[in-house]
């Protein structure tokens, strides 16, 4: 029997005999549409927090905004728990059955915002529902994202995992700009006065098709070769606790270093596209539409740029782009602030050089932390430092920036906050080990001479059993 022959569904990626295009297309779909829907709530959140911060928190403009922004980052606090929860379940149970879940969690409670009561009609209990769906929402997201990575990456092929990865962040700005340009659309359509009455809700309840779309795509999807080849073999993690202790002891050192590079991803990510249009509004004065305008309009030219550099990382390595990213993210970002501060073309052309600065680290994530890890604790690895990194650092920007504005009185306080972000992921960087076109194949970490040993092992004993199945 042949390599081909022994997995028919499921060839190793990285082969001549890697996952047919169809199945390859089915699994980037279903791997991207988790993301998006996530990424969709997050648009519509963010992009229609004056109407949420009204309708659902009391005290003035102000101190409802803050409210709600310190809501937005509440479910990034269940973040962790999530990861720690569902991380390991991945590698027990396999990839498919978890992301099901999660998906269906995340869009039910995006579709209950938008049937939440406001603060006057049942007062308390209106802030109090919407912190409890945000927190169940922080709690699936901790498995969604780190789960739909590990898909993707032990999906597609070796030499071609930077590209198949981009289209997982080509679902997060596909779905946020999604967001952004419906709760952007029904402001035009329906007037400030029903959105603050009405109107905010209807975006959220779009999130329940979404959702089972989801589900019906990976339904129809086999589990991950590479997981099912360990599966095979009974490498797999056995219990959740003996797979965090295993973590725990012996890859503290990589949780770190991959807690350092989120630190930078998503200090930029969410200081660019969560925090953006309140910044926009309400520290430079632009109205409420221009501000939603500026960062669409940004992510839309981000896209286009994604699966270009996610082919480049194929090529030339995830490090030379993440260097370029952070070094330029670092040097540009204080002129780029400022050209955003003179101007609505201004802060358009600011908004769309900053996005491409950015896109180098976005484009490649799906293809560099899974890849940090061994199989056996891969989702896991990738869902809890992911989601403790950004519950501390990311999710939280926002509001920090908000506050720290206040307390200042310095506009430019993000893009500093920008620059120390990058600063620790260009520490984190130096301990990466590249794994562009390396197999990710087996139970040792990927792109080592163990990896590289493990993986030839595996295939010469493939090639001796093909050898002698041959009549």
């Amino acid at each position: 029997m042949s390599q081909g022959e022994q997995h028919p569904h499921h060839p190793h990626p990285g082969t001549d005999e890697a996952a047919p295009p169809g199945v390859l297309r089915r699994a980037i779909a279903a791997s991207s549409i988790g993301n998006a829907t996530e990424w969709f709530d997050y648009g519509i959140y963010a992009y229609g927090v004056t109407y949420i911060s009204t309708a659902i928190f009391p005290g003035d403009t102000k101190e409802a905004t803050l409210f709600a922004l310190a809501t937005f980052a509440i479910s990034f606090l269940v973040r962790p728990f999530g990861g720690f929860f569902w991380g390991p379940l991945g590698d027990t149970l396999g990839r498919k059955q978890i992301l099901a879940l999660t998906i269906l969690m995340m869009s039910g409670c995006t579709f209950l915002i938008g049937l939440v009561p406001s603060y006057e009609t049942i007062g308390i209990w209106a802030p109090i529902m919407l912190i409890v769906l945000r927190m169940l929402q922080g709690f699936s997201t901790g498995g969604e994202y780190g789960g739909a990575a590990t898909f993707m990456a032990e999906y597609a092929p070796d030499d071609k995992r930077g590209l198949c990865g981009s289209f997982l962040e080509f679902g997060t700005l596909g779905g946020f700009s999604a967001g952004a340009l419906m709760m952007l659309g029904f402001s035009l359509l329906l007037g400030t006065e029903t959105m603050h009455d009405w109107g905010w809700r209807l975006p959220f309840l779009v999130a329940a098709p979404l959702g089972f779309v989801g589900v019906y795509l990976r339904s129809k999807m086999e589990d991950t070769p590479v997981f099912e080849e360990i599966e095979e073999h009974g490498e797999q993690e056995k219990t959740v606790v003996g797979e965090l202790g295993d973590l725990i002891s012996e890859y503290w050192p990589i949780l770190l270093t991959m807690g350092g590079m989120v630190i930078a991803l998503n200090v930029v990510n969410y200081t660019l596209l969560s925090y953006m249009p309140t910044y926009l509004g309400t520290e430079l004065g632009l109205s409420t539409d221009e501000a939603l305008v500026v960062p669409i309009l940004g992510m839309l030219f981000m896209m286009i740029f994604l699966p270009f550099f996610g082919h480049l990382s194929d090529r030339i390595g995830r490090k030379p782009l993440w260097w370029f990213s952070l070094i330029g993210l670092f040097v540009a970002v204080i002129p780029l602030y400022q050209l955003m501060a003179t101007s609505l073309t201004g802060a358009i052309v600011g908004f769309a050089v900053l996005g491409l600065l950015y896109v180098p680290q976005l484009s490649t994530i799906s293809a560099t932390f899974p890849a940090m890890f061994p199989t056996q604790v891969r989702f896991a690895g990738f869902a809890i430092a992911y989601n403790v990194s950004t519950s501390l650092f990311g999710g939280t920007a926002p509001a920090f920036n908000e506050w720290l504005i206040d307390e200042t009185g310095n506009f430019l306080v993000p893009a500093y906050l920008m620059m120390a972000a990058c600063v620790i992921g260009a520490i984190s960087l130096l301990f990466v080990v590249e794994t562009a076109g390396e197999s990710l194949r087996g139970t040792e970490i990927p792109g080592t001479e163990a990896s590289k040993r493990e993986v030839l092992e595996m295939d010469e004993e493939e090639m001796a059993e093909g050898a002698g199945a041959t009549p």
